[in-house]
């Protein structure tokens, strides 16, 4: 039910009752903006898009704390970053903004001040896929009817050119690990030294992640079949705290071994428990991959031919550029390096297969040859 009067002041009173039966109203100066001021409300009625206008009162800081506490189907390093960027970003801005004010054109203005501050095209998408994230739930939950962040223009994410590592350059990384000395001057006993260049060959040839590689555990490894399971995933979240979780997209897998990192990874599970971990630090403990790179590998990078800066991440990548130039399919790449879908390896790897497409071609011309000999028309 809804209706317009004239009010003794010329203003129009335009009123309706929602589904619950509660009375809304709204005053205005021309009747024809009344009118079409209900007209959207009936409309929304009807096609079961009505949101309470009280319901959208909420602030964004209050909505924000509730959306996040929603996300229990992601890890904690994930929430934790989400949080970072809700108390850094978003909350000093719109935090005290009610949800129903906020709007397209000012989360545009938003996204444009972040770039011309000076944060990376990267950084600014991920700030605004989280606001658009706790938008979207508003919607959803029936406080807004549509998410004033979807459709607005964001800076342009140049993906940066992936490094891969020769052969050659892993043997002198793994060299140049085991030639490290601390800087304490304390001596590093050699199997210490070996387990070091053993996590490069394990990362460059099995495309494990670090904290995959940090959580590998001695029951996991089976090196009659010549096999690692890739079970677990250790990350250092907010607090320096640790998060053990299942592999990224909660996929266990498992990785195939070359014959020659049996008797080095052999040495590294002598005198240990079945539930021992395979790879730790100096002093026993859970690898970090921000110690690791201050105390020995970043040191190797500079002391072989690795490129400048290059990060152990990137052992992931030249895994996968090793595997190609033996042969393995977009399939066994995918398998080996825990990706959802092939789709995903040929999205993040599709420079490493340009030679199959002049192979392909080569097939197809030697197709052609052959129909060409049994009367085909390039025979004319």
């Amino acid at each position: 039910m809804s209706s317009i009067k004239k009010r003794s002041n010329g203003k129009w009173r335009a009123r309706y009752r929602d589904p619950a039966g509660k009375e809304h109203a709204r005053h205005f100066d021309r009747k024809v903006d009344a009118q079409r001021w209900l007209d959207g409300v009936t409309t929304s009625l009807v096609t079961s898009t009505y949101v309470d206008p009280k319901l959208g009162g909420i602030t964004v800081a209050e909505w924000a704390e509730r959306w996040l506490t929603t996300k229990v189907n992601i890890a904690k390093s994930t929430v934790d970053r989400y949080q970072g960027i809700v108390a850094t970003h978003i909350s000093p801005i719109w935090g005290e903004a009610k949800i129903a004010d906020v709007t397209h054109d000012g989360v545009q203005r938003w996204v444009s001040d972040l770039s011309a501050a000076g944060q990376s095209p990267a950084s600014v998408v991920k700030i605004h896929r989280v606001f658009s994230q706790l938008l979207k739930y508003a919607v959803k939950s029936k406080r807004l009817t549509a998410n004033p962040a979807e459709g607005v223009n964001l800076p342009r994410v140049t993906v940066p050119e992936k490094r891969y590592l020769s052969a050659v350059q892993v043997d002198a990384l793994a060299r140049a690990v085991v030639a490290i000395r601390p800087e304490s001057g304390r001596a590093i006993e050699p199997r210490v030294q070996r387990g070091r260049a053993t996590m490069v060959y394990v990362l460059a040839y099995c495309g494990l992640r670090w904290g995959e590689l940090a959580a590998l555990r001695v029951s996991r490894t089976d090196l009659s079949r010549r096999r690692l399971h890739v079970a677990e995933n250790v990350v250092e979240i907010e607090g320096g705290k640790l998060d053990w979780k299942l592999p990224k997209g909660n996929e266990r897998r498992w990785v195939p071994i070359p014959q020659f990192l049996v008797p080095l990874i052999t040495e590294q599970l002598d005198g240990k428990d079945p539930g021992d971990l395979v790879f730790t630090s100096t002093e026993g403990a859970v690898l970090r991959v921000g110690g690791a790179r201050r105390s020995w590998f970043d040191r190797a990078v500079v002391e072989s031919s690795a490129p400048h800066g290059f990060h152990p991440h990137e052992l992931r990548h030249t895994s996968a550029s090793l595997a190609v130039s033996a042969g393995a399919n977009v399939k066994a790449l995918q398998r080996m390096l825990g990706h959802a879908k092939a789709s995903m390896t040929l999205d993040v790897y599709a420079d490493l297969f340009d030679d199959d497409l002049e192979a392909l071609a080569e097939q197809l011309d030697a197709i052609a040859r052959r129909s060409a000999e049994t009367g085909g028309w390039t025979s004319c």
